[in-house]
């Protein structure tokens, strides 16, 4: 069953990341597939008058934040609740040998796809380093959510093609669940035998939980080097996409200033024309850094990310330049003094 699921969402990806693939390939053939997808990807101001059928408001973006507040809440609940019952990190039985080995990734380099045999200790710190990465999904996930609502003002006009909101749906279902699905099968038994308890014994019979606050924190901070690199990537990304999301949010006062837009200025804007997108990129860098780098999964996530955001911001360029005759020269789409 685990290598099921984990294959699911491999496939997942890779259906996803395969025809961003083959746009991006510089064949005369495939302009018009190329065109066609970037179709997709637009959105809000980019969608010209005349291609908004199949269209919803872009103010739809909140609907993929409260699918990923719920669905990452369950998850990190869930698998921390089985961490700390099944996955303790503070046993004497540990020696410092094998806890040295666990905090480095064991004996495989950080970026090796070989997957080793995992002894109980080194599966336990797996099982927390799924806890830690999806922690740090549901800070942002959280602060999406927020923004949606009290950052962005969007237009009335604005809208966002059906297979691009199709695609949110995807990723905020398909990218918390990558961040544990290697555990996913283990804690579904878990949470199902603690709901088979309740019904067979119930409310009154069923013993309650403890929770202690220090044994559930304690083990993340015994997590090694490379989950505290990854987590200082990761805020540093999500702190400049914060930034960066109030400075577009502050572009418009209300949002019947359908058609009133200006160049955006400030942090990474004076890099790149999507320092929002630059940003999402590094956070999830973060987060593969954070795992170890170790699990295609992830890996195939991050891929994804970088493919679907690179069209955007292409775009997103395209479109300021065409807008703004004195748009700044020395800015690029996406990636400083590259792209």
């Amino acid at each position: 069953m685990e290598l099921g699921i984990v294959w699911l969402v491999r496939a997942a990806w890779i259906a996803a990341i395969l025809p961003m693939v083959i746009a991006f390939i510089p064949i005369s053939k495939l302009t018009s597939f190329h065109q066609l997808l970037l179709g997709f990807a637009r959105r809000g101001k980019i969608i010209q008058p005349s291609s908004q059928k199949w269209t919803v408001p872009q103010k739809f973006f909140a609907h993929f934040y409260v699918l990923g507040v719920a669905w990452t809440t369950f998850l990190l609940a869930t698998t921390w609740m089985y961490a700390c019952k099944t996955a303790p990190l503070f046993s004497e039985e540990f020696q410092f040998s094998d806890i040295a080995s666990s905090l480095t990734g064991g004996s495989s380099h950080v970026f090796s796809f070989h997957k080793s045999h995992l002894t109980p200790v080194e599966h336990r710190f797996k099982v927390w380093r799924a806890v830690f990465l999806l922690l740090l999904m549901e800070i942002q996930v959280l602060r999406r959510l927020i923004e949606s609502f009290y950052v962005f003002k969007y237009s009335p006009s604005a809208r966002l093609h059906i297979l691009g909101y199709l695609v949110g749906w995807f990723f905020y279902t398909v990218a918390p669940l990558s961040l544990c699905v290697n555990i996913a099968p283990e804690v579904a038994r878990f949470a199902g035998n603690l709901v088979a308890e309740f019904i067979a014994k119930g409310k009154g019979h069923t013993s309650s939980p403890e929770f202690d606050l220090l044994l559930s924190l304690t083990p993340l901070l015994k997590l090694g080097l490379y989950q505290w690199i990854g987590a200082a990537i990761f805020l540093w990304g999500w702190i400049h996409q914060r930034r960066c999301h109030a400075i577009l949010g502050s572009l418009r006062e209300s949002p019947s200033q359908a058609k009133e837009y200006v160049i955006p200025h400030g942090d990474w804007f004076r890099m790149v024309s999507s320092p929002h997108y630059l940003a999402e990129i590094v956070l999830y860098l973060g987060l593969l850094i954070a795992n170890g780098g170790t699990d295609i999964t992830i890996w195939l996530l991050f891929g994804f990310v970088v493919g679907n955001l690179t069209l955007a911001a292409g775009e997103t360029h395209r479109w300021y330049l065409q807008k703004f005759e004195n748009y700044p020269a020395n800015r690029h789409a996406l990636f400083p003094y590259v792209y």
